[in-house]
């Protein structure tokens, strides 16, 4: 039996009040001007987290800490894939959109202002709690 793939998301916190990092997709048109938490696939030897760390790195210019859990699995978009977030923290470098189509740190007052991925609001939501009990 095959595993079901998996991909990675980064719930990046920085600030006080803490503010999450969103990234917004150019591509491919059905999901472009939609925004995500930033990561990816998890490619053959590497765990969870070095997945996260890299795709940051690619994708942000960053340095990431990865941290614990932030919600349960969730189906991906296309339902292909099981996506897993975690909590994450700046280490280094200010996040570039190397790979997206724009950057934003939003507040839990803002964070049900940008145009969402489906797959990802559930995990928004815990997100939002978690922020407005911080």
């Amino acid at each position: 039996m095959r595993a079901t793939p998996v991909v990675v998301a980064a719930a990046i916190l920085d600030g006080d009040p803490p503010a999450l990092l969103a990234a917004q997709r150019g591509g491919p048109a059905a999901l472009a001007g939609k925004w995500e938490l930033p990561g990816g696939k998890v490619e053959v030897g590497e765990t969870e987290q070095q997945a996260l760390e890299r795709e940051c790195h690619e994708e942000l210019d960053i340095v990431i800490a990865v941290g614990e859990r932030a919600a349960p699995d969730m189906p991906t978009v296309a339902g292909d894939a099981v996506l897993r977030t975690y909590w994450a923290r700046l280490v280094e470098g200010s996040p570039r959109a190397l790979e997206h189509a724009a950057l934003r740190w939003l507040t839990a007052d803002e964070l049900g202002d940008v145009a969402w991925l489906a797959a990802d609001l559930p995990v928004i939501a815990q997100i939002r709690h978690r922020l407005h009990s911080t």
